[in-house]
């Protein structure tokens, strides 16, 4: 299950590598059971050519024109209400038809884009702004004996690779680097995940082919290299890495159910279990552990997804079940035998006790020995930390560890000395840290070099301290070390400076925007220091807003290149995200979705009447769920901006239910089985809410053909829907990406095109470059 999220414009290529937890932003964050890529490659697909299919939607070479999607009606009603879906055969994505007319639109959008002046040298500016920095390095993993594990992208890399050297400064050493490991033509597989075992003996790891976050779990003896014979695929990692035992003979994963040839889409999420696999052992032969109907005392429907989570230093084990894509869980308390098994059965006895449940509003947890620490929204909307045992776990009688306050808390996390916690104030976060011992201190920690915003990157419950990722709206992100002897932040070396990560005419202003209603709503405006406000200036606004998650402060070099043409960053903190807590987020879901991107209009609004830019050379863009926010923003107010982005967006909110990632998604958004929450999704599908006749400004949207989170097709009914509809005379223009996916997984080359794409196509519907030849 996953998520459909995706970071803004400026998504850091890290986000795009890998997705190890613990995640360097925002989450994460579905996937999907068909074959890789879910449409088959056309010839040249990639290099931008057209071909010259026979069907009605085919392209043609050079005409300038993009193909034309025939209409072919569908009339659904719903609660009494007619809806019409003149696209809908476009859902097979599998018909030669469909698969021609987004061969053609794929050519015709690849050819305008390198047709814009300029775009090249954007593309050449932004990879020199990318790779200025040597390397990055994410998703870092401590063990007791000093040992780092970490994903390191250099700068020539298209690809992160996993690394492991003796502490900060021991010499490297590459263990796996997924460049070297054969693909399909012009695929690439991934790294996804990664855990060494207690022992340091023995590493798993995920590999994911072209973005389609599909995992395929592989196992290899560290000290020699030499891979081991365990292999697992149907990987659910989302949400939880594989476990090891204590022994480091076997670890707890879980896994999607093996389906029938042409069973539903809508089936593939359902009745995964938790299993338990010891190594050199068959996996088709592994027991369930944690799953629905194995324990009498344990409920969980066919949407939910089970895990086993297990803590350095514990002899508990905890059943994790996510709801779908809701944040509250439901947790379970089991004691650890010697051998760590809870396959084992007497009778109907259970092992399991219950730590809490949905109406608890527990959405995050870290385990310490005996004790387990719970971030609860139940009469807390700014959430807040209590305690409870393991062996005899009770909520209701939990202590407070962490009282509410003016700021979020945002996640938990365990080390060996103390309980850290991130706390946000709008989109900066900052660490607090809590000892063990009843009565602690809460110790709030000094950002590093006086970074504006510091964050857990890295906690091991086994090993002291954290390690954080210190960043700004105006300066990339570094890692720091919170060394407990000194109490203050170190330096990782781990993140060296490049080029361009400080640039020092750059400013960050924090204002409140008055919406429709009279709320005030957060928002982030960057630019150059010498700006005037004199209209002039391009402006990119973004937004996103769904599942409580919050669009933190965050910094990509590739921001320079907009900045040098004058150009104006803003970061919307719509309702629907968790930018002020719990309410926040409710205030934008299902029936009060219309919050989310009348709050983005008014953050628009107040852009253009501040003197910062005019309709003319204002621009929104959403990725994913933020689809639903800038969609609706377009359609709703077509008038107030010149261009849009609708990345891999969530567009057709009616038929979303029918796909894999739209079952866990109801949660979120709504089902039309419900006739309030059918009404409300109709409200929030920008596919329905385009007009015949109405002069909508120029928009792009994107999609990657092994999207497993956002199925391609919305983007494709949307823009046949837009360019039929539009009298504007701007472009509607869809770029495929093949080979790519939903973001996560994607190769530095393909970012860069993309960011360059972007931009290009900002500017020239700015008026800021030249028309095209």
């Amino acid at each position: 299950m996953r998520r459909i999220i995706l970071m803004g414009v400026a998504v850091s290529l890290c986000l795009a590598t890998a997705h190890v937890a613990p995640a360097l932003g925002a989450a994460t964050p579905k996937r999907t059971p068909r074959s890789i890529p879910k449409v088959a490659v056309p010839p040249t697909a990639t290099s931008g050519t057209s071909a010259t299919p026979s069907s009605p939607g085919a392209a043609k070479p050079a005409t300038g024109v993009p193909p034309a999607a025939p209409v072919r009606d569908v009339v659904d009603t719903h609660w009494g209400v007619q809806v019409h879906d003149p696209y809908r055969y476009m859902e097979n994505l599998k018909d030669p038809h469909v698969q021609a007319w987004i061969k053609g639109q794929a050519d015709h959008a690849n050819a305008t884009l390198a047709r814009v002046p300029g775009r090249d040298e954007l593309f050449e500016r932004i990879r020199e702004l990318d790779t200025a920095r040597p390397f990055r390095i994410l998703g870092i993993r401590r063990m007791p004996d000093g040992r780092l594990f970490y994903l390191r992208l250099n700068a020539e890399d298209n690809l992160a690779r996993l690394c492991t050297r003796q502490g900060f400064d021991g010499t490297e050493r590459v263990l796996v680097d997924p460049a070297t490991i054969p693909a399909p033509v012009d695929g690439h597989w991934s790294i996804s995940f990664y855990r060494p075992s207690p022992d340091g003996r023995t590493m798993l790891y995920g590999l994911a082919l072209s973005g389609s976050e599909e995992d395929r779990l592989h196992a290899f003896d560290i000290a020699s290299g030499k891979p081991l014979p365990d292999s697992i695929d149907r990987m659910e990692d989302g949400y939880t890495d594989p476990m090891w035992l204590a022994d480091s003979r076997g670890f707890y994963y879980s896994r999607r159910v093996k389906l029938p040839a042409g069973a539903p889409a809508t089936e593939v999420y359902k009745n995964s279990v938790a299993y338990l696999h010891r190594l050199g052992t068959d996996r088709d032969q592994d027991r369930p552990a944690f799953g629905r109907n194995l324990w009498p005392n344990v409920a969980m429907s066919d949407v939910d997804f089970p895990s086993i989570v297990l803590t350095p230093g514990s002899s508990y084990a905890v059943g994790k079940i996510k709801h779908g894509d809701s944040n509250p869980l439901t947790l379970y308390a089991a004691p650890l035998g010697g051998d760590g098994d809870l396959t084992k059965r007497e009778a109907t006895a259970s092992p399991w006790t219950m730590i809490c449940d949905v109406a608890d509003s527990v959405t995050d947890f870290a385990v310490h020995g005996d004790q387990i620490f719970l971030m609860t929204a139940l009469g807390a909307q700014q959430f807040k930390v209590v305690r409870t045992s393991l062996s005899h776990p009770s909520f209701a009688g939990a202590a407070l560890v962490l009282p509410a306050g003016d700021g979020v808390v945002d996640n938990v996390a365990t080390a060996h000395d103390a309980l850290y916690v991130s706390v946000h104030r709008g989109a900066a976060s900052q660490i607090v840290r809590i000892g063990y011992d009843p009565g602690a201190p809460i110790e709030p920690l000094a950002p590093p070099d006086q970074f504006p915003s510091t964050r857990i990157i890295s906690a091991e419950a086994d090993v002291d301290g954290v390690v954080a990722s210190a960043v700004g709206w105006t300066r990339a992100s570094r890692s720091f070390a919170y060394d407990v002897a000194t109490k203050s932040f170190v330096d990782t070396r781990l993140s060296p400076t490049g080029k361009f990560d400080n640039p020092p005419d750059l400013v960050a202003t924090e204002v409140e925007v008055r919406s429709h209603d009279g709320t005030m709503v957060p928002l982030s405006i960057i630019h150059r220091r010498d700006l005037k406000l004199d209209g002039s200036n391009p402006t990119l606004v973004t937004g996103y807003g769904s599942y409580g998650d919050t669009r933190s402060v965050n910094f990509s070099p590739t921001l320079v290149a907009w900045f040098e043409r004058g150009g104006v960053y803003a970061v919307a903190h719509v309702r629907g995200g968790g930018e002020k807590g719990e309410a926040w987020h409710r205030d934008g879901q299902k029936l009060k979705k219309p919050n989310t991107w009348k709050d983005f209009i008014a953050c628009a609004e107040y852009m253009v009447k501040q003197g910062y830019t005019t309709r003319e050379r204002l621009a929104g863009q959403g990725g994913s769920a933020g689809g639903i926010t800038i969609g609706r923003a377009v359609t709703d107010r077509p008038d107030l901006f010149a261009a849009a982005l609708f990345d891999v967006g969530s567009l057709d909110c009616i038929r979303a239910e029918t796909t894999t990632n739209g079952v866990p998604n109801i949660q979120e958004f709504g089902t039309v089985t419900k006739e309030d929450e059918f009404r409300g999704l109709l409200e929030m599908s920008t596919y329905h809410h385009v007009k015949d006749g109405e002069k909508y400004p120029a928009i792009m949207l994107s999609a990657g053909m092994n999207d497993p989170r956002v199925d391609p097709w919305e983007s494709a009914k949307t823009c046949a829907r837009l360019q039929a509809a539009t009298a504007s005379g701007k472009p509607v223009l869809f770029r495929v990406q093949y080979n790519a996916g939903h973001g996560i997984g994607s190769t530095r080359a393909q970012q860069i095109q993309l960011i360059a794409d972007r931009y290009a196509f900002l500017l020239w519907q700015m008026g800021l470059l030249k028309p095209l030849p």
